[in-house]
Order: C-alpha cells, then structure tokens, then sequence
C-alpha cells in the first residue's frame, strides 16, 4: 500500500498474474480521487471567501444570497481556488500537516459543541417544525424509486471514502495491531452523528427562513450565515465556524492530493515536488 492506489491494486492481482489489469484498476480510484479533489478545492474556496467575509463583517452585513452568487459567478471564485490550492500544495512539500492535525484535533470536539448549539438555537426559530417534519416524517414510496438508492449509496461512499484512494495510502501507516473493524464502526458512528446535526442544525432554520431545501451544497452558504445574522456574538461564531469548515476540508483535500502524488511518485519514479505539483 506504500506504494500507493496503483501498486495496491496491481499487489492485490499479482497472485494471479494479473498486475496490469489490477494496475489499470487502480487508475479508476485514483483519478477519481482526482476529480472529487478538484471541486473539494472550489467548494473551500468559497469557505475561505466566507471566512473572510466574516472576519471583515461584510458576511454579517450583506444578503448570504447575494454574497454568495458573487463567489460563484464569473471569476468569482478564481482567486480563492487558488489559494486553497497553493495552501495544500505548500503542506504537501513542507510537511506542516502534523500540525494541521494537532489544530484539527481542539477544532473538530469544539465544532461539534457549536453545532450542538446552533441545533438548540434553531429549535426556537419559527416554523422550525416543517424542517424536522422534512427531515423524519418518512415518505415510504420514495424507497421504491432507484435514485433514491443510488444518491443514499453515493452520499455513503463519499462521505466515508469507501475505495478512496487516501484510504490506501493512510492505512499503509496504520499500526499493524489496529483494530480495522472496529475502527471502521466508529468512523461510520460518527460520520453519522456529524450529518445528523449538521442537519439538525441546518435543515430547520432553511424552512424557518423560506430557502428551498434542494439548493444542495450552497446551504450552507445561504442559511447559517442567515442565523448568524440573527445571533448574539454572530461575527464570533460565523468566524469559528468557517475556520473550523476550513480545517475540516483542508484535511480531506490533502488526504486526497497526497494519494494521487504519491502514486505518481512511487509508480513512475516522480521526485516528490514534481508529484504534487503536477497534481494540483
């Protein structure tokens, strides 16, 4: 696996002859990684444009819609992009993840507590209740339909990077007495946990405010800077917010990143520079 996605995949064949075929596999992973990175990083552009607006204010100040349609129209986004992308180019040459991790590991307990909250503020926010009936009043017949599955089975493999290739390239430094089953349980226990209240915390203040619940990833850009707005200390937890969405993605996109570089290098004997240049 230290040799990255391609020579696991190609391991994985070998004992049937089979290396090519396992080799030319591992590409589908990989360029996938690949592509789900490239909007990773136009996603945190706009949190790092969000970020920004919030320490300056002008997020507090301006309509979320409006802001928004700023960062996604023409150009609106190139210069974030860029610097999200430098950003995680830079902790790839200069080795400064670890201490991304050790910030990560006080942000991440401390975004949970927000979101906590933000799920009690929005319990009082009114017409709050059409967002907890959207959210657990099942609609059985929606089983019968194929989409359905197929969005439910791509959130889960998404969100908890089934046959990622940053799997593959972690978990060939994992120590060899981990317990992976047991690991893999509490990943997809709190997986479920963080989208239970970030719907929680989102869902119901979108129909409190009238935003329609399909506009997808952009919510999060139109409702909770909407509850800010309306917050005691909103500029404070609109600033901790998007630091702590900030930290969150940076740390995915670098997993991502590092996976395609790594299987360059390793497979093509790439220096290490040159790897992650060419993929970001």
């Amino acid at each position: 696996a230290e040799t990255g996605t391609l020579g696991a995949y190609a391991y994985c064949f070998a004992k049937r002859k089979l290396q090519g075929l396992g080799r030319a596999l591992g590409w589908i992973p990989l360029m996938g990684s690949l592509g789900i990175a490239i909007g990773y990083a136009v996603i945190l552009g706009w949190i790092l444009r969000s970020l920004w607006g919030s320490v300056t204010g002008v997020l507090l100040t301006s309509d979320p819609g409006q802001y928004f349609a700023m960062a996604t129209g023409e150009y609106g986004s190139v210069l974030w992009h860029v610097l999200v992308i430098g950003f995680t180019a830079a902790v790839l040459l200069f080795g400064v993840s670890g201490g991304i991790e050790k910030v990560s590991k006080v942000l991440m307990p401390l975004f949970f507590v927000l979101f906590m909250f933000l799920a009690v503020w929005v319990f009082f926010l009114p017409n709050s209740i059409e967002g907890y009936k959207f959210l657990f009043i099942p609609q059985w017949e929606k089983l019968l339909r194929v989409d359905t599955w197929i969005m439910a089975m791509g959130q889960a493999f998404f969100s908890l990077s089934i046959t990622g290739s940053g799997m593959i390239v972690y978990g060939a430094y994992l120590d060899k007495k981990e317990d992976i089953p047991n690991a893999s349980l509490r990943t997809a226990c709190y997986d479920t946990v963080a989208a239970m209240l970030s719907a929680l915390a989102i869902m119901p203040a979108v129909f409190s405010f009238g935003i329609g619940a399909d506009r997808g990833p952009s919510l999060i850009f139109l409702t909770l800077p909407t509850v800010f707005q309306q917050m005691p200390l909103g500029q404070f937890f609109a600033v901790f917010f998007f630091v702590a969405v900030f930290f969150a993605g940076i740390t995915s996109l670098i997993n991502m990143l590092e996976a395609v570089s790594e299987s360059w290098q390793k497979n093509f004997n790439l220096p290490r520079k040159l790897a992650v240049i060419i993929a970001s």
